[in-house]
């Protein structure tokens, strides 16, 4: 139904931004023909063809206005401009009116295309999410709707065609587009175990996928809903003037309707021109360009980082990202990679190499424990495993007592495999162990090897934390593991300032400590810091938890996104107070030229709605994504 919905609503958006502007095409073409009438002494004509004008290129904005003004019980500024050209054609100036519809309908088609394309790059990717998939049932293939699959159905993934729903595959290799979801143009090679997600585009091989996720819970979804959100949530600065609008217009109204009469007694004007002055005062003090300043602007941004894989839930995040100080980084599964990976291997002299690891990875394959499995894809990667008749205990804390032929063989830390021993078998190996977890295999009180292990840095770590640090922003490590194993991976990284041994709380209460400062999590356990941070930064392929409760998502898991997300906000920043500086200083300028006699209507006109299409199509810089 959201897909659906979300379908409606982006065809919608499309159809009103190219019906305003063909509208405001057709009225200008209207004002020509009539100003042609007027000069070959049509008048009569000319009044008949600027009505149509007024009529075709308003019809939208004055419609819009008066709906507004009645639901919210308060004026708007496209009253304002309702005003203003009924004044004008009063006058006389039916021309100039004419011309400020017309100005006024083609800055409001170009705020409504803004529109349409945050809506349209949503609406991109929701065509990517395949209705249909073939599911197995009972050795037959069947085609189902997507949202009728459930958690652990059987479905069919042919070459070229995108996966239908979150699921692990089963059976098959294939390389999968995740462009979609992640931003990331280089095909991810998929295998028996990994996981794959709706939208996703399948290469040349046929996966059997299990499902893992139901329709409504997929990451893509998540991606949908997110945006979604984002779109309609507001910055501070819109929020501030949406409500400074409102003051605003009545202001106007009030000082329009004094300069009706009043310069006519203290300025001996004549009433005509009074009402002239005041009509042009109508026009050039209306704050559309001013209003205009930021929401397409951020819709364009928004737009932008979904396509590059970075969600923001609301616009009022790029603010946030614009003044950050610090960053909060956990360590595990953010800075890291979150699994331990064999970075060292060392076996006594007096053995074979091959056959101690391969009886050591034998032995492992019998334990689910993450040390285990990672000393087994190690040994896989060179050595073929054979299937042996082993016997093993486990002794949670210590490690494992195994039997094979006969021979008891202890694998585990130094403290279970003999603390002497395995300290010596280290320093004659030159085994460094500072911030790395040691796993020992023992034979008869003899250590016949050794294997160290660590979660591993991200590839792109130094370069994200390098790439803050250019912008003046301190990057802080909290993390739960002891100072050493912290320390290893802040020194690689370039961090200076590090938190161990931190509990949930801990984080949260650095968080409270500091302002302007932003938390990057992957965890449950960060969840909290998350919430209390300025911005909270989950890793796309973290729990859900973080997901739910962070401001901002990186979807491809690339910390290097983190920077590109900041140099996005500042560029925001920027065009928003260029926006916002330009439109007040026009205004000013025509409201002083207006009292000063300088500026006439035709040219109050231009000016204002000038500056109102300028700021939007300034906002619309913020689609280019470099």
């Amino acid at each position: 139904m959201l897909i659906s919905n979300r379908e409606s609503l982006s065809t919608n958006e499309n159809v009103k931004a190219y019906g305003e502007l063909i509208a405001a095409a057709l009225a200008g073409v209207l004002i020509v023909i009539a100003w042609l009438l007027h000069t070959y002494n049509a008048e009569q004509w000319s009044v008949v063809i600027y009505i149509a004008a007024f009529l075709i290129g308003g019809y939208a904005k004055a419609k819009e206005g008066i709906t507004e003004t009645i639901r919210e019980k308060k004026l708007n500024v496209e009253m304002l401009m309702i005003f203003a050209a009924l004044g004008a054609c009063i006058t006389g100036y039916w021309a100039e009116g004419a011309l400020l519809i017309f100005i006024f309908a083609v800055s409001g088609g170009l705020e409504s295309y803004a529109l349409s394309k945050s809506e349209k790059e949503l609406s991109a990717l929701v065509e990517l999410q395949p209705q249909q998939a073939t599911r197995v049932e009972q050795n037959t293939h069947a085609i189902v709707a997507v949202r009728d699959l459930q958690i652990g159905d059987i479905v069919i993934v042919k070459p070229g065609e995108r996966v239908p729903i979150d699921g692990e595959v089963v059976t098959g290799r294939s390389s999968i587009d995740e462009a979609a979801l992640s931003g990331e143009a280089v095909p991810v090679e998929k295998h028996v175990g990994d996981d794959v997600f709706a939208g996703t585009l399948n290469g040349s091989g046929a996966l059997t996928i299990c499902v893992t996720a139901e329709a409504k819970n997929t990451v893509f979804q998540q991606i949908v809903t997110l945006v979604e959100q984002a779109q309609h949530d507001k910055a501070p600065t819109q929020q501030f003037i949406e409500k400074f609008e409102e003051r605003y217009v009545q202001a106007v109204l009030i000082i329009v309707g004094i300069m009706m009469f009043l310069p006519v007694f203290v300025l001996d004007w004549s009433f005509e021109t009074a009402f002239y002055r005041a009509m042009i005062l109508l026009v050039v003090a209306s704050p559309c360009a001013l209003v205009a300043a930021v929401m397409p602007a951020t819709l364009a941004a928004i737009s932008a980082g979904a396509k590059q894989g970075i969600l923001f839930k609301g616009g009022q995040h790029f603010e946030q990202l614009s003044r950050l100080q610090r960053i909060v980084f956990d360590k595990t599964g953010t800075l890291t990679i979150g699994q331990p990976t064999v970075v060292d291997v060392a076996v006594s002299d007096d053995v074979n190499e091959q056959d101690t690891l391969q009886l050591l990875a034998t032995i492992e394959q019998q334990s689910h424990h993450p040390l285990a499995q990672a000393i087994v894809t190690y040994v896989e990667q060179r050595y073929t495993l054979h299937a042996h008749d082993v016997t093993i205990e486990d002794l949670p804390g210590f490690g494992l007592r195994a039997t094979y032929e006969g021979n008891v063989y202890h694998i585990g830390k130094a403290d279970f495999v003999g603390k002497d021993a395995a300290h010596a078998f280290l320093a004659a190996h030159h085994i460094d162990a500072v911030g790395k977890t040691l796993v020992f295999l023992q034979h008869d009180g003899h250590i016949l090897a050794a294997v160290s292990l660590q979660d591993t840095v991200r590839a792109e770590a130094k370069d994200a934390i390098a790439a803050l640090q250019r912008h003046g922003i301190t990057p802080v490590m909290l993390t739960g593991d002891h100072e050493l194993a912290a320390d290893v991976v802040a020194k690689q990284l370039g961090i200076t300032e590090v938190v161990a041994n931190c509990l949930p709380a801990t984080k949260a209460k650095y968080i409270q400590q500091h302002d302007h400062i932003a938390m990057v999590g992957d965890g449950i356990n960060d969840a909290p810091a998350l919430a209390l941070a300025d911005v909270g930064i989950a890793m796309g392929k973290g729990t859900a938890v973080a997901l739910q409760t962070a401001d901002v998502a990186l979807m491809q898991n690339d910390l290097r996104k983190i920077e590109q997300a900041i140099r996005m906000s500042k560029k925001l920043q920027r065009i928003i107070t260029q926006n916002i500086v330009f439109s007040v200083s026009v205004i000013v300028l025509l409201v002083l030229s207006n009292f000063l006699q300088i500026v006439n209507l035709p040219l109050g006109v231009i000016g204002h709605e000038g500056s109102t299409i300028l700021v939007i199509v300034n906002g619309l810089r913020m689609l280019r994504t470099n």
